[in-house]
């Protein structure tokens, strides 16, 4: 008996082996036949915030105020510290490379990381679909290929719930160093996750309320063999939003300034609200905020007559899973639905469709967020199915159905173009016009000159021209911006002012020394004027 389970123990080991390393290749082969794809047509920029994230990694590194310091505040800051080491390189930063690298990495993870999560709770045919369903997905193959933080979120939160199940299995077997392992690694891919977006926050305080609720069930002397482990995991999930508000403390004198400061989200919509503009659709209405986000969801998994399929089954397979006592720890993969209702609701985070009010895109790759939910659980669907008749006939053909649907579906969304890609075209049409005709003409100064520019919109064209940027004053180096602010002629050699931007208005209040050189002009957005500085000591 003995020698059957671990004969069995060991084949299912050189299963996994063999399994991973098949994930691995397939998964790395689209990765990279994807990214060289979309970077020959010059398409890993198009979305500003991966401009915005690569340019934050690298003025850690190259800014007159170089240093931690420098990661900014709203956006967390494990995507840009993954980049650091890439963004060295002037190539890898001025083309983007530098972004693409940890995202693509950890597309892989996500991809094997899916597969064990499943194959811990259900059969190998439904792991495999779920890693076919998260691989194969057009607008993760998209995303994992620019410097956006999906791919790293998702490869966090799949990994922190594939060993908060260890952690209930091993637990419940009453194996207390195989549980305290499993409960340090779900705390620390929690933590990737906090510090990366701040959906795992909300994700760490279910599974840590998830860990106690466990450990204190139990009977008494496991509690106390346990005590160790879960103290160090509450203390690890707790470390990341300690450390966030301890640093915007330290850098912006408010250690709320991600969430209430004036370029986080709800200032944003308040803004636009104050302007007269109307709020987004969502906007105070829980109802709205969830037909927009399922719809969002429904774009990123299929489209026409097939949208509604993969995450309809997916949603009838985890009411099910409810009482299935080995599936439910999965569901936490759901918590993404409730956080972003809540984030369009009360948060000021708006999502734009096409063909729905106000008629555009914005932000329609929060749709990924689900996507581990609708794999693992559309995944568990066609378990539920295998269930009711153990004939191998009759699970080869619904296997062969269930991998068959997901095929078409995601035909369907390569023939409409993947909308994260759709997105991404339309809005960067205005903005990389701007940045190339205005890199144009930075290249054109004298080598080694400095210049004064607000970055918090176009940075790329700084990055575009190679410019590097501890030879810009920006509002990233707070006493030379603050200088510069009030005499703009004595800040740097040329001076960069787009029309309504702060160094305008301080070049309006200041003009005193000041040579105007020539101003450029792009469709759809404001002119941007260059200035000399003749200032004599220069």
């Amino acid at each position: 008996m003995k020698a059957t389970k671990i004969r069995k123990a060991t084949q299912r080991k050189i299963w996994l082996s063999t399994d991973d390393g098949i994930l691995t290749l397939v998964s790395l082969a689209v990765s990279l036949f994807s990214f060289l794809y979309f970077f020959k047509r010059g398409e890993i920029l198009l979305y500003g915030d991966a401009v915005a994230h690569i340019n934050i990694a690298r003025r850690v590194v190259d800014s007159l105020t170089p240093g931690l310091l420098q990661l900014g505040t709203v956006w967390l800051p494990l995507p840009h510290l993954i980049t650091i080491p890439f963004v060295l390189s002037d190539w890898a930063w001025m083309t983007g490379v530098a972004g693409s690298i940890g995202s693509m990495a950890a597309y892989v993870l996500g991809a094997v990381g899916i597969f064990r999560l499943v194959l811990k709770i259900a059969s190998k045919p439904a792991a495999w679909l779920a890693a076919a369903i998260y691989i194969f997905n057009p607008n993760l193959i998209y995303m994992q290929a620019t410097a956006m933080t999906e791919s790293i979120y998702l490869a966090s939160v799949i990994w922190a719930v594939a060993f908060f199940i260890d952690f209930i299995q091993e637990f419940g077997e009453k194996r207390v160093e195989n549980a305290g392992r499993a409960l340090v690694k779900c705390a620390l891919t929690l933590m990737a996750a906090m510090l990366t977006r701040y959906d795992g926050w909300v994700l760490a305080a279910w599974i840590g309320s998830a860990v106690l609720f466990v450990w204190l069930r139990s009977e008494g002397k496991l509690r106390r063999a346990m005590l160790g482990p879960v103290a160090w995991f509450l203390l690890l999930i707790a470390l990341p939003p300690l450390f966030w508000v301890g640093y915007n403390w330290r850098v912006y004198k408010n250690p709320l300034e991600f969430a209430n400061g004036p370029y986080s989200a709800r200032a944003i919509a308040e803004q636009s609200t104050k302007r007269g503009e109307s709020p987004h659709p969502g906007y105070h209405s829980p109802l709205t905020a969830w037909i927009y986000f399922i719809k969002c969801a429904k774009l990123n998994v299929g489209d026409n007559k097939w949208q509604n399929t993969l995450l309809h089954i997916s949603v009838i397979a985890a009411l099910l899973s409810i009482l299935r006592k080995q599936f439910r720890p999965a569901l936490l993969l759901w918590i993404a639905l409730p956080f972003y209702i809540f984030s369009i609701a009360y948060g000021g985070v708006p999502i734009f469709i096409p063909g729905w009010t106000p008629n555009s895109y914005y932000n329609v790759r929060y749709g990924l967020q689900l996507l581990p939910a609708i794999a693992v659980f559309y995944a568990l669907a066609l378990e539920f199915v295998r269930r009711i008749n153990y004939s191998q006939r009759f699970n080869q053909i619904a296997t062969a159905l269930f991998f068959v649907v997901v095929g078409l579906s995601y035909v369907s969304v390569l023939r409409a173009t993947p909308i994260t890609l759709r997105e991404a075209r339309v809005n960067a049409v205005t903005r990389v016009a701007f940045e190339n005709a205005l890199a144009k003409q930075l290249v054109k100064a004298p080598q080694n000159s400095t210049f004064m520019m607000y970055t918090g919109n176009y940075v790329g064209a700084l990055q575009q021209a190679g410019i590097h940027l501890s030879r810009v004053v920006t509002e990233n180096n707070y006493e030379h911006w603050r200088a510069g602010l009030q005499s703009p002629a004595t800040a740097a050699d040329y001076i960069v002012a787009i029309e309504g931007d702060p160094v305008s208005a301080a070049v309006k209040e200041h003009p005193e020394h000041l040579q105007a050189v020539l101003v450029v002009h792009s469709l759809g957005k404001p002119p941007a004027e260059i200035y000399r500085s003749v200032v004599s000591s220069k």
